[in-house]
């Protein structure tokens, strides 16, 4: 029975390894752009704070819920650029915890576009805790005194082409693909599979209020998984913005958000289900908050 529970956990751990998605994902892709590529440290001229907070398939018992705050912004005086975030993600017993820092350098190719480069280094911790397991076997009682913590390092790289109209992206994370081993059996142990991203958007500025933005980001684990979200976005006066979204065979939402003067940021995004789990969930909320610091370049 307990050859039974250590698969069972490590189905719960690695569930999202089923849908291509180890790593959180975000409807508001676009404002969190950071922590999915390494190469966006440096390509603005200020630091920025950005928090993601996602509370997915609410109404499911211990849904999983993500937090994540990015720290990152330029060098003073070089092409390059520093920074960093924390990420939470848990899910009933099980929850995953990840510090990343990353570097960007960016040269110039024309006059109004530029490449960056970047590379992240990341330490991951996944937990499961025991205590909050209710076996029906005598023989696994054990299992509820035990809580299960194991570290790994982690590494990405990307690739970000940009202007004052455009973006296309590609990163790649989870490059070194280490093996996830619950408590001390070794049925327990699953391997990190590389997920990539390509992120793409241009923007249409229809007059001096309005502008039309249509973006993309596929990501998935090659060969065989893969999946895609499209949105478009119509802002005003750089202040306040409405979209609607699609991701693939999951989901439809909607987003708004609220700009105070290009400094402080607020985001919505509502997601609603297109699959046969949304009888047993009221949706999937998500919030933005974001500011943006002074100039330094």
């Amino acid at each position: 029975m307990k050859r039974i529970t250590y698969i069972l956990l490590t189905v719960i751990l690695c569930f999202t390894e089923l849908s291509a998605q180890q790593l959180p994902q975000y409807t508001q892709y676009m404002f969190n752009d950071f922590v999915v590529n390494p190469a966006i440290a440096g390509i603005h001229d200020y630091y920025q704070i950005r928090t993601n907070h996602r509370f997915q398939w609410v109404g499911l018992v211990d849904p999983p819920m993500t937090n994540s705050i990015a720290f990152y912004g330029p060098h003073a005086r070089h092409n390059m650029g520093y920074g960093g975030y924390i990420y939470s993600d848990v899910t009933g017993p099980t929850s995953r915890t990840g510090i990343t820092g990353s570097y960007g350098y960016n040269i110039e190719l024309t006059r109004e576009i530029r490449l960056s480069m970047g590379l992240s280094g990341s330490i991951l911790q996944y937990r499961v805790d025991g205590t909050q397991l209710n076996p029906r076997d005598p023989s696994d009682e054990v299992l509820q005194n035990v809580i299960s913590t194991t570290y790994m390092p982690d590494a990405g790289v990307g690739l970000y082409f940009y202007s004052d109209y455009f973006y296309a992206g590609f990163s790649a994370a989870q490059l070194l693909n280490n093996k996830i081993q619950i408590f001390e059996n070794r049925d327990g142990l699953n391997r990190l599979k590389t997920h990539f991203y390509l992120t793409g958007a241009y923007r249409f500025d229809i007059n001096r209020d309005w502008m039309v933005e249509p973006s993309v980001i596929v990501k998935g684990t090659a060969p065989k998984e893969f999946g895609f979200d499209i949105t478009a976005r119509v802002e005003w006066q750089k202040m306040a913005w409405g979209a609607l979204s699609y991701r693939f065979h999951e989901a439809v939402a909607i987003l708004l958000g609220y700009s105070y003067d290009e400094t402080l940021y607020f985001g919505y995004a509502y997601d609603i289900g297109i699959t046969e789990l949304r009888k047993y969930n009221t949706g999937t909320h998500e919030l933005m908050i974001g500011y943006r610091f002074n100039d330094i370049k």
